[in-house]
């Protein structure tokens, strides 16, 4: 190759490399000046809250957060005559005790009689087993239609595995309460927010995995 046509080469490629580092560079900007945005819609895309507007019982998932949110939520429905019972759903810490007790404290403090409150302790140790247990409940308790009261970043998760759980003889919709610790327009704020937010990515890979299955022994 001539000197002349080295040097054109060479100033062919300098220029295709300094295309690239100022496409690079502009992808940059675009990416840190839309950061909120794309965040925000991250954080709201977990969220749902879409109660049917009457329904046999609500569900309260247990492992409700300091603030009581889910259990306040609920509350909000029974007080509007959403459905006439809500069932206390929660994990046995003791053999007398656990968060279902805990769940129904939290109902009554906020003035759920006690009369439209379903204990329900159990001993799942995921969302899927807390659904499938609920499921057979519901079964038992011939509800038709149920609201699966949680947590607005938890919301998404829960439809998937309690739509794939549960009979189609049984209508589910889910109502995401507002958490304290998960904020979805500002949810990189804070570290507690941006674990939660990790923790929805995993297990949602997780339900994906697997399919919303009854865990081993269950039916």
């Amino acid at each position: 190759m001539s000197p002349f046509a080295r040097r054109n080469s060479e100033r062919g490629g300098a220029l295709v490399s300094l295309i690239v580092l100022l496409v690079v560079v502009v992808l940059c900007v675009v990416v840190y000046w839309a950061r909120r945005p794309i965040l925000r819609f991250a954080g709201e895309s977990w969220v749902i809250d879409a109660p049917a507007a009457h329904a046999d019982a609500l569900l309260l998932l247990g492992d409700d957060n300091f603030y009581a949110d889910r259990a306040t939520h609920a509350a909000e429905l029974i007080r509007h005559g959403v459905a006439p019972v809500v069932v206390a759903s929660g994990r046995r810490l003791r053999p007398s005790a656990g968060v279902s007790e805990l769940q129904e404290h939290d109902l009554i403090e906020r003035g759920v009689p006690k009369d439209k409150i379903i204990r329900f302790p159990h001993d799942a140790d995921s969302t899927l087993e807390e659904a499938v247990a609920l499921a057979r409940l519901s079964s038992e308790r011939h509800f038709h239609t149920v609201i699966v009261v949680t947590s607005n970043y938890h919301a998404r998760r829960a439809r998937y595995i309690f739509d794939k759980v549960f009979p189609p003889t049984i209508t589910v919709s889910v109502a995401g309460a507002h958490d304290g610790d998960f904020d979805p327009e500002h949810w990189w704020e804070k570290r507690k927010s941006e674990e939660l937010f990790v923790h929805e990515i995993v297990g949602m890979m997780v339900a994906f995995r697997e399919g919303g299955a009854a865990p081993p022994g269950e039916k």
